[in-house]
C-alpha cells in the first residue's frame, strides 16, 4: 500500500504564496501544483488554529466536537476556561487508520496536548503545550513516554522557540529560533516515518503562522517559506508515498482592529466593573511596555521567577483584559453579550431572546469603516454549526472581512484602531495540495471544504469513512475508489484538566489571547 505524508502549514494561503511562486522563490511548491491536484480550502468559523486543525482531522465542524475557539465561554455559570485536547470530544482520522490496522505518526499537532495513546507516535505541539512564560516544556508532550527525551538529545527539539517572538521589531534571534523549530519538525517527522515504517504521518508547522502575524510577506516570512519549500522537495522524492499539503486557514494583511467588547459596551449590550487595570492604565503602565523593557534587559526569566503569577496578570494589556478575567471587568447581571476574538459572541441566558439576537445581528451587519462593512456575514450559531455540541456554540458568529482583526479586549477604551501587534490576520481561505501515486494531475480544482480532507485521506488509505464525518470524498484519484461507511469510534477521555493557566499563558504570549 502507498504510504501518506501530510504537511500542515498553519495559516498558509494562496494570497501570500502566489506572488512568490510566480517570482520563482518557491520552485517545489510550483512543481507540486503543476504535477498534482490543488485548491483553495474553506475553513470553519472562526478561521483559527483552535478549532480548525480538529475540523481537518475529525471531518466535523465545531458543533461535532464542542470547541469553538481557544476558550470555552459559559455565561450561565460565569466561567471562561482555556481549552486543551481533553475538550475535543471526537475521534480523528488517525484513530480510524489505527482501527483499520495502519500505523500513524502525529508531530506538532495543535489541539493534542496532553497527548494520548495511538498505534504509532504523538508529539504534541502548537500553542497548547506550555510550561510557564517563555519556557518550552521539556517533557510529557509525547507518546510513547520517553520519546521526548530522545527528541531533545538527538534533535535539540523544542516545543516552543526560545527566545519567543513578541514584536514586529524582533528580526534576529527570535526569527532564527522559529526557523530552527520548523526545521526540527520536518527532521523528526521524516525520521520517525522512515525508522518506524509508519503508514501515515502528519506534521504541523504552527509557528509559520506566527511569522505571518508579525511580518506578513516581509523577509522573515519568506525565509521560513524557502525552508518549507526545500523540505517539500525532499518529501516529494520519497518512494511510493503520497504527499498532501494543507492549512487550517489563510491570512491577509491587517487593515484594522475592531474591539468588539468595547463596541458591545458602547451600544449598551455590556456593562462594566472597575478593575485594578483601569488604575494602572491611567499612569501609562501596560504589559507590552513592561515586556519590551524586560526583553531588552534580558530579565524576562528573572521577573517570571520573582513576581508571582497573580501580580503579573494584574499588569494591564493595551487592548484590555482577556480570558476569564474578562468576567471580572464585566457586570454580568447587566450584560447581555460577551465576545471572544475573531468571531464568536455569546448571549447571557438571563437576557437572551430571539428579538435581542436578531437586533444584534442586524446592528453588527451595519458596522463599517472607510473600506466598508467589517464583516462579510453575521450568522446565527446554528446556521454554521451542527452536531451534538450545538448547545455549547456561540449564539452569533461574525465572519471577519479579510484584514479585520476582531479583538476581544475589555477595558482598553478604543473601538477602532490601526493594526496593533499583528501585520496579518487569519482568513477562511486556506490551501490544499495532493501529489503522489494515488492522485491525478489535473491541477487546480474548485474550492474545497476543510471537512473534505479527512474522509479523502481515509479513502486514500483504503479505510471506511465514519458516518458522522460531514465532508465529502474529493474526486482527485487516478482511479475511482470505492469505500464503505462505518460507525463512529467513541473515545473515552476521563482525565481531569490541570493545565488551564499554563495554556492561557502560552496563548497570551503568542497574541491569541493577548
Amino acid at each position: 500500500m502507498t504510504r501518506t505524508f501530510v504537511v500542515g502549514l498553519d495559516g498558509a494561503g494562496w494570497r501570500l504564496l502566489e506572488p512568490w511562486i510566480e517570482a520563482g522563490e518557491l520552485p517545489n511548491l510550483a512543481e507540486l501544483r503543476s504535477g498534482g491536484v490543488w485548491a483553495e480550502s474553506r475553513s470553519c468559523l472562526p478561521p483559527v488554529t483552535f478549532p480548525n486543525w480538529k475540523c481537518y482531522s475529525s471531518g466535523k465542524d465545531p458543533g461535532g466536537f464542542g470547541v469553538f475557539w481557544f476558550e470555552n465561554v459559559d455565561l450561565a455559570n460565569e466561567r471562561i476556561e482555556t481549552t486543551d485536547s481533553r475538550d475535543f470530544h471526537t475521534a480523528e482520522l488517525w484513530d480510524y487508520l489505527n482501527d483499520a490496522g495502519h500505523s500513524t505518526g502525529v508531530v506538532n499537532m495543535p489541539t493534542m496536548y496532553p497527548p494520548r495513546e495511538l498505534d504509532g507516535v504523538v508529539v504534541s505541539g502548537g500553542p497548547s503545550t506550555v510550561e510557564g512564560e517563555y519556557r518550552s516544556i521539556s517533557s510529557g508532550y509525547t507518546y510513547p513516554e520517553g520519546l521526548d527525551q530522545r527528541l531533545t538529545e538527538e534533535f535539540d527539539y523544542r516545543v516552543h522557540p526560545e527566545p519567543l517572538l513578541s514584536s514586529n521589531e524582533e528580526r534576529g534571534a527570535e526569527v532564527d529560533a522559529i526557523l530552527s523549530v520548523l526545521e526540527s519538525r520536518f527532521e523528526v517527522a521524516l525520521r520517525l516515518f522512515e525508522e518506524q515504517e509508519l503508514d501515515f504521518m502528519h506534521v504541523t508547522l504552527f509557528y509559520l503562522n506566527v511569522l505571518h502575524h508579525f511580518f506578513w510577506d516581509d523577509e522573515p516570512t519568506l525565509r521560513a517559506w524557502k525552508l518549507v519549500d526545500e523540505w517539500l522537495g525532499r518529501l516529494d522524492d520519497l518512494d511510493d508515498t503520497n504527499l498532501v499539503v494543507l492549512s487550517d486557514h489563510g491570512s491577509a494583511p491587517t487593515t484594522t482592529e475592531f474591539y468588539i467588547n468595547e463596541w458591545l459596551a458602547e451600544n449598551d449590550y455590556q456593562s462594566r466593573e472597575r478593575t485594578i487595570e483601569d488604575v494602572l492604565r491611567t499612569v501609562g503602565l501596560d504589559r507590552e511596555n513592561v515586556l519590551r523593557v524586560a526583553k531588552r534587559a534580558g530579565a524576562v526569566d528573572v521577573l517570571k521567577r520573582a513576581v508571582p503569577e497573580r501580580l503579573q496578570q494584574l499588569v494591564p494589556q493595551r487592548a484590555g483584559v482577556k480570558r476569564g478575567r474578562k468576567l471580572e471587568a464585566i457586570d454580568l447581571d447587566r450584560t447581555s453579550a460577551v465576545a471572544s476574538s475573531q468571531g464568536p459572541i455569546y448571549l447571557n441566558p438571563e437576557f437572551e431572546t430571539d428579538a435581542l439576537r436578531d437586533e444584534l445581528i442586524e446592528t453588527l451587519r451595519s458596522v463599517s469603516d472607510e473600506e466598508g462593512p467589517l464583516f462579510t456575514a453575521v450568522h446565527r450559531g446554528e446556521d454554521v454549526y451542527s452536531g451534538p455540541y450545538l448547545d455549547l456554540a456561540p449564539e452569533i458568529v461574525v465572519d471577519q472581512r479579510p484584514g479585520v482583526h476582531v479583538n476581544d479586549g475589555v477595558g482598553g477604551g478604543s473601538i477602532h484602531t490601526d493594526p496593533d501587534r499583528w501585520a496579518a490576520e487569519n482568513t477562511p481561505h486556506g490551501i490544499f495540495m495532493a501529489n503522489g501515486p494515488d492522485f491525478d494531475t489535473r491541477g487546480e480544482i474548485d474550492r474545497i471544504s476543510i471537512l473534505d480532507i479527512a474522509p479523502t485521506l481515509l479513502v486514500t488509505n483504503g479505510t471506511a469513512v465514519p458516518e458522522d464525518m460531514r465532508g465529502d470524498v474529493l474526486p482527485i484519484f487516478t482511479e475511482d475508489p470505492s469505500w464503505d461507511s462505518r460507525e463512529p469510534i467513541q473515545l473515552d477521555r476521563n482525565d481531569t484538566k490541570q493545565h488551564s493557566e499554563q495554556v492561557s499563558d502560552r496563548l497570551k504570549q503568542l497574541g491569541y489571547m493577548e
